[in-house]
């Protein structure tokens, strides 16, 4: 008995102790000084879905502000739409940036993240019964001061980074083009999303692409199964999985070369939003994968479309510019964990071994990727 009871004292003891030296080991760790710009003009809720991630991984690999070597905060240290509380009172705040701040922007600040220009519009903000694919704008899209944010921090040899939904509605036209020239790139136009099911009485299933797809084809939705639906203007296209795809997860597939520089996996499921761009002179570090059948690859192909596309494009003189044409950075992550060092490692609780497990992306894609290429970039900076 007495054994038995020194043995679970053990286990209780080293259960609350690895947390501990975990949290001491993070506060001593090495902080890495660098003053980044976060733009995010999607946040309909106070937890900031759209770029918590990205500063957990601030966080936790010790990436702090220079001038007082403090921590990014997700609630505070963003430019874009800003809810406040009460959340239901429906105030919130625009903290933008001005023409006449870009310059001494680009000159202090060593990168800059577009982590989500979307925005926030009327069905998001005022949850109701409307559930139309477009409402009115409350606040958002790429517009001129970002692209020449962007300029700025480009002319300065500056990192940069941007998400996917930069160039499509709402930003204008004029905007998207020359974002993307800036970039070296070209959007074709279609975006896309992986659903676990097609059928339109789940919750989360947009309507509205029942819609567009009774006025394109004339004739009823009739899936149910996972699939993938392609969006351009008025135009939709719907991978059934069985009939247009083996496996209806896309997978986002990297090269040896790059697993290895950033220490990320060949092959992680994703179930959020992508893009479709033409990558042009940019080097390919990931594609996204779609396991199509001939039915699907011919569905593709009539609309210039193929089953694979860049997911992640570097600038290739520089390699200081990147583009991500997914979602990449939203993910309701626990913030607290982020001071916790190898909180990482506990697979089993944080995710699974298995292949379509979508919570494998944050933690052994997005995180090492982010931190690989900001690791770099700081690196770098210690050198000149």
């Amino acid at each position: 008995m007495k054994k038995t009871l020194l043995i679970v004292v053990i286990i209780l003891v080293v259960i609350i102790a690895l947390p501990v030296i975990n949290l001491i080991r993070w506060t001593f760790q090495s902080k890495k000084p660098m003053d980044i710009i976060l733009i995010d003009k999607t946040v309909p809720t106070l937890e900031r879905e759209k770029h918590k991630s990205f500063n957990w991984i601030l966080t936790n690999e010790r990436f702090v502000k220079k001038e007082n070597k403090s921590s990014y905060s997700y609630k505070k240290d963003y430019y874009g739409f800003s809810p406040q509380r009460p959340l239901r009172e429906k105030q919130w705040e625009r903290n933008d940036y001005r023409l006449t701040d870009l310059i001494n922007l680009a000159e202090k600040n060593d990168a800059v993240y577009f982590a989500d220009t979307y925005g926030v519009f009327f069905n998001d903000w005022y949850k109701g019964i409307n559930k139309s694919r477009k409402s009115r704008k409350l606040y958002g899209g790429l517009n001129n001061n970002d692209f020449l944010l962007l300029k700025e921090m480009k002319d300065r040899n500056k990192l940069i980074i941007m998400e996917y939904n930069s160039f499509d509605y709402p930003t204008a036209q004029f905007e998207s083009v020359r974002t993307q020239e800036k970039l070296g790139i070209t959007f074709s136009g279609w975006t896309g999303k992986y659903f676990s099911s097609l059928d339109t009485t789940g919750e989360e299933f947009p309507i509205w692409m029942t819609t567009m797809y009774r006025k394109e084809y004339k004739k009823p939705w009739t899936f149910t199964k996972p699939g993938i639906v392609f969006i351009k203007d008025k135009d939709i296209i719907v991978l059934e999985e069985g009939t247009h795809l083996k496996n209806a997860m896309p997978q986002i597939i990297t090269d040896s070369a790059y697993c290895e520089k950033y220490g990320v996996p060949g092959s992680v499921a994703f179930n959020k939003w992508f893009d479709v761009i033409d990558p042009l002179q940019n080097n390919i570090v990931s594609k996204f994968k779609i396991e199509t059948t001939p039915i699907g690859d011919t569905m593709l192909i009539e609309n210039n479309l193929l089953n694979e596309f860049p997911a992640v494009v570097q600038e290739p003189v520089s390699q200081r510019i990147y583009y991500f044409s997914g979602d990449f950075a939203n993910y309701n992550v626990p913030f607290w964990t982020s001071r916790f060092i190898g909180v990482d490692k506990l697979k089993g609780i944080l995710y699974s071994d298995k292949p379509d497990d979508t919570r494998r992306f944050f933690w052994l894609y997005y995180k090492p990727l982010i931190n690989g290429i900001f690791s770099d970039y700081y690196n770098s900076m210690k050198k000149k």
